[in-house]
């Protein structure tokens, strides 16, 4: 099955990175998210409201999830969920033992944390929306009174990098670690911080504007893959856009993949999709 696509291409500097059509990988599901490609050459994916997390052929790969959003692995390889119903960030051992890595900050459970990314040093970073809380930020459940950006050392100190968003979502690193990009799905912005070593942030700044962004990756020339409310919109380091990509239906999130790793998949409320592109992940070659 295949589904049309429109590539608008925006900056000849780059030509074309994503080259359609789309193929439908998997379909029939709830509300697909936090596509990640295993170094087995299996891609998983949450569905958030079946509480799953489906292999590509849809046999199941964990159950319960936690609800789980985004996915991605440590540099040791394990995997780390961000979990909706759970409100927690966990991680997965060698033994399939699941534990939490992060639920609270300062005492307080989290709201349902929503993606994540690791840094190679061990840091992880994820945002906290409240859309997992019934009545969101001023609801029964919600402890915190603010929709978050943490990071979460080595050690497993919990930290705040931002409070300022309305309804944080994806987010990304820079191939070189020291950007960390996250969209704010509800202003339509994405942001870039400047991070120091241990973290934090020195600086930040608007990257762009960009109709409610979802899940995003960087790739390895540094462009930022957004999906976002009227399909794709690849992003330039400096704020341009690259390529925009018209979807038929949402797009919640992509991660790239496929054996020579230049195979985007995307998730969309009810299925997995996948198209070549001529770039790979900005992660590609450390895992080479």
């Amino acid at each position: 099955m295949f589904i049309a696509m429109l590539s608008v291409l925006l900056s000849g500097a780059q030509a074309e990175l994503a080259t359609g059509p789309m193929q439908c990988v998997a379909e029939g599901f709830k509300f697909t998210e936090g596509p990640l490609w295993l170094p087995s050459n299996v891609l998983i994916f949450s569905d958030i409201p079946a509480d799953t997390i489906y292999r590509a052929d849809k046999s199941i790969f964990r159950k319960p999830s936690g609800c789980s959003n985004g996915l991605t692995l440590d540099p040791q390889g394990r995997l780390i969920a961000a979990e909706h119903k759970n409100r927690r960030v966990s991680r997965t051992e060698a033994d399939g033992t699941v534990i939490a890595v992060a639920d609270r900050f300062e005492g307080k459970r989290l709201n349902s944390p929503n993606d994540v990314v690791v840094r190679s040093d061990g840091t992880i970073f994820f945002t906290d929306p409240p859309y997992g809380l019934e009545g969101g930020l001023t609801g029964p459940n919600a402890e915190l009174d603010f929709a978050g950006i943490f990071f979460i050392t080595p050690k497993g100190e919990v930290h705040c990098l931002a409070r300022d968003f309305k309804k944080p979502n994806g987010l990304t690193l820079s191939p070189d670690e020291k950007i960390l990009y996250v969209g704010d799905c509800e202003s339509s912005l994405i942001k870039a911080f400047e991070l120091n070593s241990d973290g934090s942030s020195k600086s930040t700044r608007m990257l762009c504007e960009i109709q409610h962004p979802d899940g995003m990756k960087a790739d390895e020339r540094g462009n930022i893959w957004s999906t976002a409310k009227e399909g794709i919109r690849v992003i330039s380091p400096k704020g341009e856009l690259v390529q925009a990509i018209a979807f038929s239906q949402q797009t919640t999130n992509c991660a790239f993949g496929g054996p020579d790793g230049t195979t985007l998949y995307v998730t969309t409320p009810d299925a997995v999709y996948s198209m070549p592109a001529r770039v790979h992940s900005a992660t590609w070659a450390m895992k080479k």
